[in-house]
């Protein structure tokens, strides 16, 4: 049996161990557009805090140690072009050589994950010191901007899990940091009352918070930069944009694949997509959340991990099943941390319950 496997990280990476696991005879390739398979999205922000220190403490897989423990061969820096179902066959392009070739499989497992949004309403977004952050290249481009341009002022747009814990980690790396965010209060999986909680406590740590704010437009001028917002213009050094993330689907849509909500790959209970040959994971599928019992996106590395072992099962001849996606998640300000799980009484009132 040959596997082929487009993406890593969270639900590529455990879907090839389980793999090797249960099938020590079969063909498994990972193929990454990056440089990295397997990296901590969740310590990022804290490598810019210093709180890691080493970028490799960043990296769980090298592609060197996931071949030796894993047998698995790994390939990393292409890209997957196209799937041919017909055939059972994809092309990739090795990013460094330009070389463009054929590879078949009997099973396919997509895991191509999800990319930072960078809204075209903004003006201005390929700026110079304008960044996102999704993956270990990103966190070390910030890093150097930062140390290069001896940046003392940042503006952090999005109150999210991620864009919170950017904030926390800029102010820790001493640099004065503003956040807006267009919703009235901050992490929208929580309530206005736990919300606040979290307003305060960056408040108490010297953060600006600009609520119920856009961001329109960044330029730079005469060696600084400006972030045109709703109701003023903000002069700083760099921007992080943290407003959300859209499934990396266009490789699934172009083969005929069936997408759901929010354009993300409609999947089984067995993580089989339309074609049974081919199964998805992670970031980019659709799942149903476990208390409405509606179509989501939930973009969290547990869900992934799960649906990547179970795709492997299924593959196996395991009959596991994916079910319901609870989305639990906690994070850290500064002296306090926030949790949540299923949907918030601000959700539940959005539905009607």
């Amino acid at each position: 049996m040959k596997v082929l496997i487009v993406g890593g990280v969270a639900g590529g990476a455990s879907a090839a161990t389980r793999l090797r696991r249960l099938d020590e005879h079969a063909e498994i390739i990972l193929f990454e557009k990056g440089p990295y398979i397997s990296f901590a999205n969740c310590g990022l922000p804290y490598y810019l805090g210093r709180t890691i220190q080493k970028e490799s403490a960043l990296l769980l897989q090298t592609p060197e140690s996931f071949h030796g423990r894993f047998c698995v061969d790994v390939r990393t820096n292409h890209e997957v072009l196209s799937i041919h179902r017909d055939s059972r066959q994809i092309t990739v392009k090795n990013l460094v050589t330009g070389e463009i070739y054929e590879e078949n499989y009997d099973k396919l497992v997509l895991s191509p994950g999800a990319s930072a949004v960078r809204p075209g309403s903004i003006k201005g977004l390929e700026t110079d010191g304008v960044f996102t952050l999704r993956n270990v290249p990103d966190v070390k481009a910030i890093d150097k901007w930062i140390t290069e341009h001896n940046v003392t002022r940042a503006v952090v747009a999005g109150g999210g899990y991620v864009g919170i814990e950017l904030v926390e980690n800029l102010v820790e790396r001493g640099i004065s940091t503003t956040l807006v965010e267009f919703a009235p209060h901050i992490i929208n999986t929580v309530d206005s009352e736990i919300a606040v909680l979290a307003e305060r406590e960056l408040k108490n740590h010297d953060v600006r918070l600009k609520l119920g704010c856009a961001i329109q437009a960044v330029k730079q001028q005469n060696g600084k930069m400006y972030v045109t917002t709703t109701d003023e213009v903000l002069e700083t050094e760099m921007l992080i944009l943290s407003i959300g993330v859209a499934p990396n689907s266009s490789l699934a849509k172009d083969a005929g694949l069936t997408l759901g909500f929010r354009e993300c790959i409609s999947v089984n209970d067995r993580m089989q997509t339309s074609d049974p040959d081919i199964y998805a994971v992670g970031d980019v599928v659709e799942i149903t959340e476990f208390v409405t019992g509606t179509k989501q996106n939930i973009a969290l590395a547990g869900p992934a991990n799960r649906q990547g072992r179970i795709a492997a099962d299924q593959i196996c001849g395991i009959d596991s099943r994916y079910e319901k996606t609870q989305g639990s998640a906690i994070m850290k300000v500064f002296d306090i941390a926030v949790a949540s799980t299923g949907i918030s009484e601000k959700t539940a009132k959005m539905q009607g319950d």
